[in-house]
Order: C-alpha cells, then sequence, then structure tokens
C-alpha cells in the first residue's frame, strides 16, 4: 500500500528539521558502536571488578569466550502490580542466556512508581519528574559499559518512557523491551467510575468506593484500563522493540515465559548476527511516527504527547503538537477501550489487540512498513498474534478479523475518521484534547471561568455547591515549573457529576490528565505554563472562554487590547511557600527550575 500523503510530509518535514541534531547522534553511535567490546577494551582491574560476582563458568564465557554480555536494567518492586511478576525475570533471562552460550547480569533498577497510588497526593508532585531519573537511571546502570545488549524490564507510566530515553543514550546498544502483561479483568472500569462519581456526591462512603477500587485492581499486572501503562505497551509494538504481540498477555500464562524467553534470543540474534540494529538506529523518524500513528489509532494516553516528544529528543530527533495533530486528522481510531469505550485491555487483546491494529494501518498505508526492528523479519512480524504449538514453542499466526468488532474495527469501517486529538490555540496559548471519549455535542463550550490555584480549590467548591452552571474550571500554577505537573485525574468525578446535571462543564489546565482520562472535554498540558508567564496567569473569574475541538481554538473573548494590558497573576505566596516541601519535592527542585515546556517534552536534561 502506497504511503498516506499526509502521513510520508510529517514524516519529511521531521526528517529535515532534526536533520543536524539527528545527524549529529548517529555520528556518536557510529563511534561508541566501532570500539572493542568491553572485555577486551577495559584494564584488567575494571574486568575484574565487573565480573567478580559472575559464576566461573559464565565468566570464563564472557572473558575467555568473548561470549555476548546482556545487561538487564529492571523495574521490580513488589508494591506495584504492574512490576512485581519481575521478580524472577532475571534468572530466567540468565538461564536462557547460558542456553545459547551468553551471559546476563542486573546491569541495575530503576525506581517505579504509581500515579495511581500517589493520586492527588503531594507525592504526586515527583511523578513526571521520576521519568527523567529512569532516564538517569538507566544511564547509571549501562555507563559499566561491560554489555553487547540490553533488556529492559518496565511496563508503566513514566517507567517505559525514562528506560526508552535512557537507552537512547547508549543508541549503540541492541535493546529489547520485556512487558509483564496486564492483570486479569475485575470490575469493569466503567462500573468503577460509576461508584467515584457516587462517592463525589457524598451517596457511596469510604467503605463502598474502597470495596469497588479493590475489585478493580486486584492481582498483578498493569491495570486493565488503556491508560499511559498499556499505551506504552502499544507503541513499543509499533516501534518493533519487542516480542511481537507480547504487550497483553497475562503475568503467569505459560505463553509469557516462552515470550520472556524469546526476548533474550531477540536481542542475542541482533548480536551473534552482527546485523547493525542497535536502538538509536531502529528508533528513526519513522520509526516515531508509527508510535504517534498507533497512539491516535488506539485513542491511547494523552501523557505520550509530552513524553514521545522527550524520547524523540533522546534520539535526536524534534517532533511537535502540530505533528500529532495533522496525524492525528488522517489516522482513523480503531479501537475502544476505556476510557474511550468499555472494554478493558484483555477484551482488547481478545479481540486482535495489537496485531490487527498494525496491519490495518500498514495495509491503509498509515505506518511505515519499511523500518528496522529488533528482528530481522520487520514490522510486518507485528502484525500477528503469538501462540505456542503442542511442545511449548512459539509461532506467530494471522490475526484475521476483528473478534469484536465494538472493540475492534477495520480501517475500512472506522470508529472515527480520525484519531481523536486536536492542537487547540488561541490567546490562552497551546493545548492538546482528546475528543475520542467525549460526544460530539460537547466538543464546544463557550462559558465564563471561575479560576483555581489548586485541584484542592476546585474539589472545595464542588463541595460548597458553587460550580452549578455552565463552567469553564481553570486549573493553573500546575506545570512543570510550578510544581512538576503532577496528574489531575481527581478532578475528574467532581466534573463529571456537573456535566451529568445537565451543566456545561470544560477543564483548561497547565497540568496533565492521563490517558484515563475523558467523559469531561478538557484542554490540558496549555503551554507556555502560568508560572513561565502564560496566558492562563492573566485570568480572572468570569471571563468568558470558548474552547472549540472542532475548529482547534482556545481563547478567552476579550478585545485584544484589554487582554495585552492585563498583568499575569503571581503565583499564590502560600503556594510559592508550600511548592516544593516535603516528601522529597526539595530534591527535585533543579528539574523545576530547568524543566522545559509540556511541548518540549518537560525535558530536565537538555
Amino acid at each position: 500500500m502506497k504511503l498516506n500523503v499526509t502521513v510520508e510530509a510529517v514524516t519529511d518535514r521531521i526528517r529535515q528539521r532534526s536533520r543536524a541534531t539527528r545527524g549529529d547522534y548517529l555520528a556518536r553511535l557510529e563511534l561508541a558502536a566501532q570500539r572493542k567490546p568491553g572485555a577486551e577494551r577495559l584494564g584488567c582491574a575494571n574486568v575484574a571488578h565487573a565480573f567478580a560476582a559472575l559464576p566461573g563458568d559464565d565468566r570464563l564465557r564472557v572473558v575467555a569466550g568473548r561470549a555476548p554480555n546482556i545487561g538487564i536494567v529492571t523495574a521490580y518492586n513488589d508494591m506495584l502490580s504492574a512490576h512485581a511478576p519481575y521478580q524472577h525475570y532475571p534468572d530466567l533471562v540468565k538461564l536462557e542466556a547460558r542456553r545459547h552460550s551468553a551471559t546476563a547480569q542486573v546491569a541495575g533498577g530503576v525506581p517505579a512508581m504509581c500515579d495511581g497510588v500517589t493520586q492527588g497526593t503531594a507525592g504526586m508532585e515527583l511523578s513526571l519528574f521520576s521519568r527523567d531519573v529512569i532516564a538517569m537511571a538507566t544511564a547509571v546502570a549501562l555507563s559499566h559499559d561491560v554489555f553487547d545488549a540490553a533488556l529492559l524490564l518496565g511496563v508503566c507510566d513514566k517507567i517505559v518512557p525514562g528506560l526508552l530515553i535512557g537507552a537512547l543514550h547508549f543508541g549503540h546498544l541492541p535493546v529489547v523491551f520485556v512487558p509483564a502483561g496486564p492483570m486479569s479483568s475485575g470490575l469493569p472500569n466503567s462500573e468503577k467510575a460509576k461508584v467515584r462519581e457516587q462517592a463525589a456526591q457524598g451517596r457511596v462512603g469510604r467503605a463502598e468506593l474502597l470495596a469497588a477500587e479493590s475489585s478493580a485492581y486486584h492481582g498483578v499486572g498493569t491495570c486493565t484500563f488503556y491508560g499511559t501503562a498499556n499505551s506504552n505497551q502499544m507503541l513499543l509494538e509499533a516501534m518493533g522493540l519487542q516480542v511481537p504481540g507480547s504487550a497483553f498477555v497475562n503475568p503467569g500464562a505459560a505463553l509469557r515465559e516462552e515470550l520472556t524467553r524469546e526476548a533474550v534470543r531477540t536481542v542475542l540474534a541482533m548480536t551473534k548476527a552482527r546485523r547493525f540494529a542497535p536502538i538509536g538506529r531502529i528508533v528513526d523518524e519513522r520509526c516515531i511516527v508509527n508510535a504517534m500513528a498507533a497512539l491516535l489509532a488506539t485513542g491511547g494516553s494523552t501523557n505520550h504527547l509530552i513524553h514521545w516528544v522527550a524520547v524523540a529528543r533522546a534520539a535526536g530527533i524534534t517532533i511537535d503538537w502540530d505533528d500529532f495533530s495533522d496525524l492525528s486528522a488522517v489516522v482513523p481510531l480503531l479501537a475502544r477501550v476505556y476510557p474511550n469505550g468499555s472494554a478493558d485491555v484483555n477484551q482488547f487483546q481478545a479481540a486482535g489487540g495489537p496485531g490487527f491494529v498494525i496491519r490495518e494501518l500498514l495495509d491503509a498505508g498509515l505506518m511505515h512498513a519499511e523500518v528496522m526492528t529488533a528482528r530481522a523479519g520487520g514490522l510486518r512480524e507485528h502484525a500477528r498474534a503469538p501462540v505456542s504449538d503442542a511442545a511449548g514453542a512459539l509461532q506467530w499466526v494471522e490475526t484475521g478479523s476483528s473478534r469484536d468488532d465494538s472493540v475492534l474495527r477495520p480501517a475500512s469501517q472506522p470508529f472515527s475518521a480520525s484519531g481523536g486529538l486536536r492542537l487547540l490555540q488561541g490567546n490562552l496559548g497551546r493545548s492538546v484534547i482528546k475528543v475520542s471519549a467525549v460526544p460530539q455535542d460537547r466538543h464546544v463550550i463557550e462559558a465564563p471561568c471561575r479560576v483555581f490555584d489548586s485541584q484542592e480549590a476546585l474539589h472545595q467548591a464542588f463541595q460548597a455547591n458553587e460550580l452549578n452552571r455552565d463552567i469553564v474550571c481553570v486549573v493553573r500554577w500546575q506545570g512543570p515549573q510550578a510544581n512538576g505537573m503532577p496528574e489531575l485525574h481527581k478532578l475528574v468525578p467532581p466534573l463529571a457529576v456537573l456535566q451529568d446535571r445537565g451543566f456545561k462543564v470544560a477543564l483548561v489546565t497547565d497540568g496533565r490528565m492521563s490517558g484515563a482520562s475523558g467523559k469531561v472535554v478538557a484542554a490540558i498540558h496549555v503551554s507556555p505554563e502560568a508560572a513561565a508567564g502564560g496566558p492562563l496567569a492573566r485570568l480572572r473569574d468570569g471571563d468568558l472562554i470558548r474552547l472549540d475541538a472542532n475548529s482547534g481554538v482556545l481563547q478567552v473573548l476579550l478585545g485584544s487590547a484589554e487582554w495585552e494590558a492585563r498583568s499575569a497573576a503571581p503565583m499564590p505566596a502560600s503556594l510559592l511557600a508550600a511548592n516544593g516541601q516535603g516528601m522529597g519535592r526539595e530534591l527535585f527542585a533543579m528539574m523545576r527550575r530547568h524543566a522545559q515546556s509540556a511541548e518540549e517534552g518537560a525535558c530536565a536534561w537538555l
């Protein structure tokens, strides 16, 4: 299928925009790749330290036999359901490596925090910057520089982008991601959301709410809604950075263990065949566009409009929200997974999963087919699904037609002709909006605003019944420089209640909202942020705001002279005093100070 003209044009302008930085990146990659292996290149004391803890046979294999040595970077901890399955993965990896005359070492661990645990608390202000901490921890792990390849064990929100950014700074290495899979289905996400809204109205108490939440989040594996964690997995499939079809196989399944073994075989195949497919080569402009297309086609997390900008920059590539918006206009929505539908990721997988989506996008000319991946078979391999034969060996089969057209549809009959993400622009700055979960009659809202300086203030106003009218709620001082850009998902239940009461409701914020958010129309990631002198700092209660997702407009309806003459409010003294204090937030002051805008990836390392 001929490549779609818009996909081709966006890719070309990214390539032109990134020519100098990408060239510099590849030059550094080439220099690193030309060196001898670490066991030959390093001094004897360095080598002795690096391999002192290895069993004798492994030490002989890697030093004298020049066997490939795999570095494992793991996000294992046993309090987070998504990462708990990783406990025994290193032992399995080492055993499989030995079977193929190679060695493996745990190079290091990275922190893994959960937005679900910290949501609405002070700890959430560490969340976004934990991505850059993870990237740095990945770099520290790989800096021992004795590895011929790497396996990255991580799943969730900031963990995968952080691992990917860190690995791209070692772009000369072959790298494969190793997922752990989603938990089995519990209380349906839509039922959980109803209980949350009832709790926001005081109709159920803490016991009922906790019971519902515990029925939804009940075992090992990722959460089952299509938020940032599961969007990560879809994007890695589309980039060809993990074993095809490995994203959504449940922990504990027999197939899961064999897919982990296959990850070892895959990364070793790159080292032994000397096929020059390091991660820095794989992640090029076409690969990034493929990831963007997969995100749009599945209604994935808006967090990736920040994270994948940062990922691209780590590979010397510059993308922006115009690129997402232009692709969204031509990439159809093929999946309905909560919050864009009622299905969870297990139902998505059962209906055809990532393989179905990738095949449809390739056949429609909406993804680049001729790209390098971690496996020699290319991206078409990711359009198939893994199964075990009678002997337990892996094979891949065609995904066929959708097994549930309420969850997955072909590109010829999509749920929507566009991907559901829009760029909003106007005198309030640049913002993004996810409309795939919002009915068409809510895409345009014009109403007076109420300005809040914190999400707690909005909750208090809701409880006091001060918001029962058509309203645009503005929550500012929530950007990277202000307080680390915490996610504001706890705003959804009260706003949804107002909407259910018949009012027209919208949210405008320089903060983040998750892929788990929908239902209420929200202009998010407003840039520049209020703390950087952005226009949200000029708003006053009662200003009339127009949010038009159809025409891409976000503006305050004031005369230009009056608007320009209005001074920006300073951040309240109470916020200045509290921000960055307690729960370790002091340690992140440098990151807040140096953070770039959301559209620039909120990077603190550039």
